[in-house]
């Protein structure tokens, strides 16, 4: 009989209940990766990570990253609430992390976090994306209008069209017209099936931009061949968006920063503070951040 160790976290969150929630199983490094996915699918969360010793010793931890049906390279929310979640834990065992900043190894390569703090302690994080931006081929606004069930007239065409963007994890960029658009899209399994495989990307990730509005960008992600139908908060979506957003910009020199909100229409509202760098053409760092809350702390048995 195996026991381990679990928090449950709600990341991006402003309040408990609401962001994208986070199971972070301790202690994983005897388990198989078969048994991960057993677990993950029994979560049935967007993802659970699992935190392993990290083959090099300057390094914080392995993490492992699943969701309900496949491992991921990288992800965002689960960097975001895995940091909160140790960094936690050794403040609380007087061993607090050294200048706030973990490094995690990952698929994609080594992952470098820092924790955020305000008076009263550590409230979140922000995670730097593993990999520079890349731009790849684009997808036929037909293609996305099957996939969301909207009218190709809801997809805004003047900045971009449908276009694969990745920071270390693919995603399909569209902006809509409105938020009314952004609010009917509706995600069709049997059109992700046909048109948009896992190996293509990871999902559909869908924007409005309302400079009015607070926050002025607000998104949703569907990832239904994932297990995921929606996320409510997509860390390595938002993350590749505010560089897609920084390699548009005519400036060839700039910071651009962004608040983006997610998960509202699933009654889960999220905040995530996204930046961007770019220098010479070229996006060379991107980044995001937010608050997370603690939820549940428990043990599972493995027999």
């Amino acid at each position: 009989m195996t026991l381990l160790r679990f928090n449950t976290v709600d990341v991006f969150a402003e309040h408990q209940f609401g962001g994208n929630p986070l199971a972070v199983v301790h202690g994983a490094d005897t388990l198989t990766t078969e048994q991960m996915q057993s677990i993950a699918a029994e979560f049935n969360l967007s993802e659970t990570t699992f935190v392993l010793r990290p083959a090099d010793p300057a390094n914080t931890a392995r993490i492992r990253i699943f969701t309900p049906r496949a491992e991921l390279p990288f992800a965002g929310h689960p960097n975001v609430g895995t940091a909160y979640v140790l960094a936690s834990e050794a403040e609380r065992r007087k061993r607090p992390i050294s200048d706030d900043t973990m490094k995690f190894e990952e698929l994609s390569g080594v992952v470098a976090v820092n924790v955020l703090r305000n008076g009263a302690g550590i409230v979140g994080a922000q995670v730097a994306a593993p990999q520079q931006l890349s731009v790849g081929s684009g997808l036929a606004p037909g293609i996305v209008s099957a996939l969301c069930g909207l009218p190709t007239a809801s997809i805004e065409q003047s900045r971009h069209l449908p276009v694969i963007a990745s920071a270390g994890n693919p995603f399909v960029f569209t902006q809509l017209r409105d938020r009314a658009a952004l609010s009917a899209a509706t995600p069709n399994q049997a059109a992700f099936e046909q048109h948009l495989p896992r190996e293509l990307a990871a999902g559909l990730f869908l924007y409005v931009r309302e400079p009015r509005s607070d926050p002025p960008i607000q998104a949703r992600m569907f990832a239904p061949l994932h297990g995921i139908p929606e996320d409510p908060a997509t860390g390595s979506g938002n993350v590749a968006l505010i560089g897609l957003l920084a390699h548009l910009n005519s400036k060839p020199d700039l910071v651009l920063k962004a608040r983006i909100g997610q998960g509202v229409d699933m009654g889960r509202p999220s905040l995530l503070q996204a930046m961007a760098a770019k220098r010479n053409g070229v996006v060379t760092a991107t980044q995001v951040g937010g608050r997370c809350v603690p939820v549940m702390s428990g043990t599972l048995t493995l027999r």
